[in-house]
């Protein structure tokens, strides 16, 4: 089963990068964890947000394969804990298929990436900087796999 982060934006910091990286490595060979990096629409003045976010949804739902089982990242989805987190991860294990989860750009996923999601996951209430985003779901996978593994990684 891999792992997939779709998100809307490219050319990130270096210091995403490495704390994408960070935690990624750390996940073992048979969890991996791919980050897709799709280009952002590009907005002018006068942009026509709507149609930008399509053409976003477009390239983002293409990225996902199409048995995925799709989780788009939404402040409107449910909040995890860590732990359910992990019982999640466990789940989706069973199941087979591979994850994919949506992260989109600046005006948030289009309605069809929703649509598309077999679940919607709230990281948190607060408005988070994309390029963080990416950091805190890798971190927060691989807690979740600690404590599937009852590594020591986590401690609460």
């Amino acid at each position: 089963m891999r792992l997939r982060l779709i998100c809307v934006g490219q050319k990130m910091p270096g210091w995403v990068t490495e704390g994408f990286q960070e935690y990624t490595r750390r996940m073992p060979r048979e969890l991996p964890v791919e980050l897709v990096e799709v280009p952002m629409a590009h907005r002018g003045k006068n942009p026509d947000v709507p149609r930008l976010m399509q053409q976003e949804a477009e390239s983002v739902l293409g990225a996902a394969g199409d048995r995925d089982r799709v989780v788009a990242l939404e402040v409107g989805g449910k909040s995890w804990s860590t732990e359910k987190l992990a019982q999640q991860l466990e789940s989706w294990q069973l199941d087979g298929r591979d994850v994919s989860f949506l992260v989109g750009g600046p005006d948030g996923l289009h309605a069809s990436c929703r649509e598309r999601a077999d679940q919607q996951w709230s990281l948190s209430p607060l408005t988070l900087p994309h390029p963080l985003v990416r950091i805190l779901l890798a971190e927060q996978l691989y807690r979740a796999w600690s404590i599937t593994r009852n590594h020591p990684y986590h401690r609460a």
